[in-house]
């Protein structure tokens, strides 16, 4: 298996010389020795990453926004839901995940998650799920973006319009995006983790030092909120599944894989970190605030607590949004330039069109952010639409089409056949009572004004 993996990854890295290339588009001829250095060395370059720091990339990819949706999540599906609904669906998308990784294993020339869509449905596949890609990660982007301007609001009393700052996160997130191998990211990824594990533990020290003061408990509940209906419901249950969206990056990550085997010990290990991570702090935030609580979660800490709890998460909020602007570019550059050594991004052609790529996609999120400047329902929108796909029902389209072997009746696949039906199931579910919730909530709080316009100098909500 290993062996016929490299054999496929040097087709992909290292173009026959009668392919075309970056000075002669649409003509056949053979590469200089210069070109082909330049293939060997962008081969490389982009061949480093081992299995811990798969796992530093996923992480910065994964522990960032979700967390701080969470302890409002839990506001509104009381404190058992939350807790069984944040282990359950962390364990799932582990075991999505896993497929994925099955799927990159017997399949090692896919790169992205578009390639997986042509193996299943064919050019059609490609190009639904290349944009449902492209589109998901721009969300996310613009999600950073979004809240970014809430932080730099927060830090200085509302010191100026909430455009100029989702202008100045856009700008850090354009500049922290240009790098475009993952293995430079899991360099500052070490910063991104103990930079939210902080500003989450400064958060849940400071609300549960507020709430020993006050000298009362707070109004957490065991059970669902009084108040909670079906779009409330809906949008927390999306905002939980937003949080555990790893898988959709995993192709890409894996492609640097210098031993992609390796993949299983990097998921279980931001698994259960995300599953703890996450859990602790819904249920404590939650615990300590009560039904009060905001999102983001660093809100509920009161003025100067989450001015410093802000202050200590601007590198994940910047260095998490910025990797999804890398793998969106990543992924249209290599298809536009995917028989030319441009596509390595070590050549001037390659740096200018690289940068002017990571522009456009960066403007485009910033005009999403500004366009839903409300968190919450951000975070639904995109879970309900994309990763409803990316994280459930597409894994389980893999294993039935690709990863199972013999019939699904069969005894040995009598449970797994379970177990992907439900992912199946849970993903339609999650698309289209979500899509619904999502909607809905947006024109409410449009139509009763709880939210500021688009493209205003108002606080986003």
């Amino acid at each position: 298996m290993m062996s016929d993996m490299k054999k496929e990854d040097t087709q992909f890295a290292v173009p026959p010389a009668d392919q075309i290339s970056e000075e002669s588009v649409g003509q056949v001829r053979d590469l200089t020795d210069v070109e082909k250095a330049r293939m060997e060395h962008g081969a490389a370059h982009f061949n480093r990453l081992g299995w811990k720091r798969l796992t530093v990339v996923l992480i910065v990819e994964a522990i960032a926004l979700g967390s701080l949706g969470m302890p409002q999540a839990f506001a509104t599906l009381g404190m058992v839901a939350g807790t069984l609904l944040s282990v359950g669906i962390g364990l799932v998308a582990i075991y999505t995940s896993y497929v994925v990784g099955q799927v990159k294993l017997k399949y090692p020339h896919v790169q992205h998650y578009a390639d997986a869509g042509r193996l299943m449905m064919g050019k059609f596949g490609y190009e639904l799920i290349g944009v449902m890609f492209v589109l998901q990660l721009t969300f996310l982007v613009g999600s950073h973006t979004l809240t970014g301007s809430i932080a730099f609001l927060n830090l200085t009393d509302n010191g100026a319009c909430s455009i100029i700052f989702g202008v100045v996160s856009a700008v850090i997130l354009l500049l922290l995006a240009l790098p475009p191998s993952f293995a430079e990211v899991a360099i500052l990824g070490y910063i991104d983790f103990a930079s939210i594990i902080l500003a989450i533990g400064i958060t849940i020290i400071a609300t549960g030092i507020q709430r020993s003061e006050i000298g009362m408990a707070s109004d957490w509940s065991a059970w669902p909120a009084k108040d909670a209906d079906f779009v409330s419901a809906f949008i927390a249950v999306t905002n939980i599944v937003f949080a555990y969206s790893f898988a959709i990056c995993q192709f890409s990550f894996m492609d640097e894989m210098h031993t992609p085997k390796d993949f299983v010990k990097s998921i279980w290990w931001l698994g259960i970190i995300e599953i703890v991570i996450y859990t602790l702090t819904g249920a404590l935030i939650y615990s300590f605030v009560g039904q009060g609580v905001k999102s983001p979660a660093l809100l509920s800490a009161g003025p100067l607590i989450s001015k410093i709890a802000f202050g200590v998460a601007l590198p994940v909020i910047f260095i998490s949004g910025s990797i999804n602007a890398t793998v969106i570019g990543r992924f249209i550059h290599g298809r536009v330039y995917r028989d030319s050594v441009t596509r390595f991004i070590n050549t001037p052609k390659g740096w200018i069109t690289w940068i002017l790529l990571i522009t456009a996609i960066t403007i485009v999120a910033w005009i999403i952010a500004e366009a839903i400047p409300f968190f919450e329902d951000l975070l639904s929108i995109s879970s309900s639409l994309f990763i409803s796909g990316f994280t459930f029902y597409f894994p389980a389209m893999m294993w039935f089409m690709l990863i199972r072997q013999g019939s699904p009746f069969s005894s040995k696949n009598l449970m797994l056949t379970a177990l992907n039906a439900l992912c199946f199931i849970i993903g339609l579910v999650i698309l289209i009572g979500g899509t619904y919730a999502s909607i809905k909530d947006i024109m409410h709080r449009y139509t009763t004004g709880e939210v500021r316009g688009p493209f205003s100098c108002g606080a986003p909500s």
